[in-house]
């Protein structure tokens, strides 16, 4: 793992900058959704999103499914979005979207997939989990662990042909694939060939250098983020199980994992989470890729309509992703 300094420049890149002062002219002063009563920051959530949902690349196969409610495990009825590129090679991609725990869905992450779909040459798999604070943890993890369950044994029940499997997320979305692993490896069951993880949330310290760097944002704030752990695990006490915070791992448990591809966004009061689990599997010996995409903020890749960055970061992900395909098996 080449090691990524904390002090990077703190200014957005101009491309970025202009992508928002753009939005902020569009809409004007928006009102702060998880200030909102969660069903109407969610609305809010979903209309923002509209605009980073145009010109969807097209697909193969786009289908809907729905993964039975397992009582042993603990989930939910829950819908998917299958995503089938048309010129695809072997392999399963399960993609965990992000929101905070509590906002977005697969629609409003639908480009981000189909995009990470082409560059993987992979089907890929969006699980509409339970969301906080109607569902608070464990709900969408165990939908999150069910879907894994699932594509592992049944993925003709998809339409799908048995391939490498392999898990994504982003934000909190990588939190949830990231626990779905572990909570996975502390049942002795088989885990996917790899992880695809952009700019996560693997821990509810506020206090890092990024958040103290980017409490304020610009994008993700760390007031927003606290209101979302508050959503999600209402009791700080709590918030110490690898399951919720997966950073507070052990060391055998991250050495278990099979290998990850970590992404950052270098303005995110976020950063730091990423940083520092590269940190740890760097310390156990491991080489997991850990890179910080400079000068955009935490959310970036949904904005791959607009943005060059989100573009590249898509492209690289599905390199490693068809990488990891071969060479782990």
């Amino acid at each position: 793992m080449r090691e990524v300094p904390e002090d990077l420049p703190r200014e957005l890149a101009p491309d970025m900058a202009a992508l928002m002062d753009r939005v902020a002219q569009e809409d004007g002063p928006q009102p702060d959704p998880t200030l909102m009563p969660a069903a109407e920051g969610r609305a809010a959530a979903a209309r923002g999103n509209r605009r980073w949902n145009i010109d969807l690349p097209p697909m193969a196969e786009v289908r809907e499914h729905l993964i039975p409610a397992h009582p042993d495990l603990g989930s939910a009825e829950c819908r998917v979005r299958v995503l089938v590129p048309e010129e695809r090679s072997e392999g399963i991609l399960l993609f965990v979207h992000g929101g905070g725990f509590a906002f977005c869905s697969p629609e409003t992450h639908e480009r981000c997939a189909r995009l990470l779909a082409i560059e993987t040459g992979m089907a890929v798999v969006v699980p509409d989990y339970r969301l906080a604070p109607e569902h608070p943890y464990p709900a969408g993890l165990k939908d999150v662990v069910a879907s894994l369950r699932e594509l592992q044994s049944e993925p003709s029940s998809f339409g799908l042909a048995p391939g490498p499997l392999m898990i994504s997320g982003d934000s909190a979305g990588a939190n949830l694939a990231l626990a779905a692993m572990i909570h996975e490896r502390r049942l002795a069951r088989a885990l996917p060939r790899g992880a695809l993880l952009f700019y996560g949330v693997y821990s509810a310290d506020h206090t890092s250098p990024s958040h103290l760097r980017f409490a304020d944002g610009p994008g993700l704030t760390t007031a927003k983020m606290r209101r979302y752990w508050d959503w999600y695990v209402p009791d700080e006490g709590d918030r110490h199980d690898p399951l919720m915070c997966p950073l507070a791992a052990s060391d055998s448990e991250l050495q278990a994992l099979p290998p990850l591809w970590l992404q950052a966004a270098g303005i995110d009061p976020l950063l730091s989470d990423t940083l520092a689990l590269g940190r740890r599997l760097h310390a156990l010996g491991r080489d997991d890729s850990v890179s910080v995409v400079p000068g955009v903020v935490h959310g970036f890749l949904q904005m791959s309509v607009s943005l060059e960055a989100a573009r590249e970061a898509l492209i690289a992900a599905g390199a490693a992703a068809r990488k990891l395909a071969k060479t782990n098996g």
